[in-house]
Order: C-alpha cells, then sequence, then structure tokens
C-alpha cells in the first residue's frame, strides 16, 4: 500500500483497537499493515517482548553447530564512500550520517533457523525473503507516553575497560548526543514535554562468538489523548528513524542514497505491533536478505567530523553477527 492508505489503516484499526503488524522500508516505499489476527505463519514470523505468533517450543536451542563466515567488502571502496560524506561534512551539509553496506554471508543455517536460535528483544521473519534480530526500539507508546530509545555507539565487550572507553570517547559522545537531540526534536513533533529520561546507559548483546556492548538513551513526552486517531500519522512522522540516518535529516538522506548508491529497502525500516493499546516497534537492524548474489547482511555506523575510516569500517564488520549462542 500507499503512505496514505498506511496512514488512514492505521489510524482507522486503532481508533478501534484492533491489535496490527506494521513493516515500513527506509525509503519509505513500501507500507505494510496486517491485523494481527490475519498474519499468515506460513510467510511472517515476529517476536516482540510481550507479542510473538512462534510456538515457544520452536523459539529454543537446535543442535546444528554454527557456521557464519563474512567476505567483507574491499576497504578501498568503503573508503570512497567515506571521503564523500566527510566531504560534506566539513562543508557543513551533515553533522552525522548513518554510512552503512552490505557484507556478504555464507552459512549452513535457512533464514527460518537464523529467526528461531537468535536471542534479540525483536525478531522478524518476513515473507523468507529477510530476518531481522534487532536490539534496538523505534518507539513505544503505553498509557499515553510514547518512548524512543535511539542507539548510537558499540564496542568489543572483550577489549580492557571497554565500557569506560565507550563512554570516554569523544566522537561517540558527539555522535550519541547529536542523535539523541534529533529523537527528542523527532518526538516534539508529536508529542508535548519531551524530555530525556536515560542518557548513554549500555546494554550488554551476546552473539555466537563474542559480546558487544551497545550505548543507548531513552526520550519520552506525552501524547495527546486521541493519539490512537492519528497513529499512522505519529508514526510516519518519526520516519525514517534518525539514529539509522542522521542531522540534519533531510539533507543527510540525500547524501546516504548518493554515498551507498542503492537503496536500503527494508534494512533500517521499522516493524512493530499495535496491540490494540499499546505500540511497540523496533528499528530494523541486524538484518539479513536473500539476493541474487546469496545471503547479504547489512550493517554500518554514524560517520562525524570525528570519524576513523578504518575504525569506522571495523565497526561496520563487528556489527556482522548472530546472536546465537
Amino acid at each position: 500500500m500507499d503512505r496514505s492508505t498506511f496512514i488512514a489503516t492505521c489510524n482507522s484499526l486503532a481508533e478501534q483497537s484492533v491489535p496490527f503488524l506494521f513493516v515500513v522500508d527506509f525509503e519509505l516505499q513500501r507500507f505494510h499493515v496486517y491485523e494481527l489476527n490475519k498474519v499468515d505463519p506460513a510467510k511472517i514470523y515476529y517476536v516482540t517482548p510481550k507479542h510473538t505468533n512462534v510456538g515457544h517450543s520452536l523459539i529454543g536451542p537446535m543442535d546444528k553447530a554454527v557456521r557464519f563466515e563474512k567476505s567483507p567488502m574491499d576497504y578501498n571502496i568503503y573508503l570512497r564512500a567515506f571521503n564523500y560524506v566527510m566531504e560534506h561534512i566539513m562543508h557543513g551539509n551533515s553533522f552525522l550520517l548513518n554510512l552503512t553496506f552490505p557484507t556478504s554471508v555464507t552459512t549452513n543455517l535457512t533464514l527460518e533457523d537464523i529467526f528461531m536460535r537468535s536471542r534479540a528483544k525483536y525478531k522478524l521473519l518476513f515473507n523468507n525473503r529477510f530476518t531481522v534480530f534487532s536490539p534496538e526500539t523505534f518507539i513505544k507508546i503505553e498509557e499515553g507516553k510514547i518512548w524512543s530509545y535511539p542507539m548510537k555507539g558499540t564496542i568489543d565487550a572483550g577489549i580492557e575497560g571497554a565500557a569506560e572507553k565507550i563512554l570516554a570517547d569523544t566522537k561517540e559522545q558527539w555522535e550519541h548526543n547529536t542523535i539523541v537531540d534529533l529523537i527528542r526534536n523527532d518526538l516534539s513533533m508529536v508529542a508535548k514535554g519531551v524530555e530525556v529520561s536515560r542518557f548513554r546507559y549500555i546494554d550488554r548483546l551476546r552473539t555466537f562468538d563474542k559480546e558487544l556492548l551497545q550505548v543507548s538513551s531513552e526520550v519520552c513526552g506525552a501524547l495527546p489523548g486521541d493519539w490512537k486517531s492519528v497513529l499512522g500519522e505519529i508514526l510516519v512522522r518519526q520516519l525514517p528513524a534518525g539514529s539509522v540516518s542522521g542531522a540534519p535529516k533531510k539533507k543527510t538522506l540525500e547524501l546516504i542514497a548518493a554515498a551507498e548508491q542503492e537503496r536500503r529497502g527494508y534494512f533500517t525500516g521499522i516493524f512493530g505491533i499495535f496491540d490494540g493499546e499499546e505500540v511497540d516497534s523496533a528499528v530494523m537492524i541486524r538484518y539479513i536478505e536473500k539476493t541474487a548474489a546469496g545471503l547479504q547482511y547489512r550493517s554500518g555506523g554514524g560517520i562525524t567530523g570525528r570519524s576513523n575510516p578504518v575504525e569506522e569500517y571495523n565497526e561496520m564488520l563487528n556489527k556482522v553477527y548472530v546472536p546465537i549462542f
């Protein structure tokens, strides 16, 4: 469906308190809404902290050992895109840009295997086309308040003093501050009294071969009493998610398209559930899709004027993992 149909459908279903699943791509070209009782479990699996259409007996360890190998893109190709972004940052056209690229992966696991075995706050398997195992909340709505949890800053937990290092890193501080400010502005378009209720706290993420530390913040505000009747507008006005685009958003999106030179599609889009009373949704990071060239895992990181290309390239590759253990 198109954007206007998506907005109207979300508004109508939410106003009637009819639960539904929604999926939106990064470029805001593909919009999907499915009433929860009509989701086809042969085509779509989903897991959020409170909702799933997958039996718990299927979500657990399996005997198959994990083989997961990366074939990174050439560093010089990444460097050209990085330099293009830095040139525009130095000219003041962007303050922060989230640069992403695909990494080819080979594995003995199917997309369904990865979905079933992975451990993540949010998971989606969509038409056997892609799977997501995301740690990042897009927005939550509970008791008339809207919450967002921008996630910026990743480090290998095995590095000595990793938590102290990432919290003290001036580049990471600036990047995180910029995204928190952007999210606060985005929420202020639909809510009042927007504030940063938690700032730069650390989550731990386990993978099959390591542990990562991820830095997040919590931003919240109060919605109008009739928020259900305008839920479609609320969702679309926050898109694309600030943590996976940059600031200022409009110009930065133009630069992303030029630097990455291909559509992201569903990667860094969103999915979520309105359950009749509340909304919980995820940014679709930690994403593997089927392509004509095989499985592709998309990842990236925020580029600022303080960024180092080797470090950014390595961060992109560090995010290529499956949370299976």
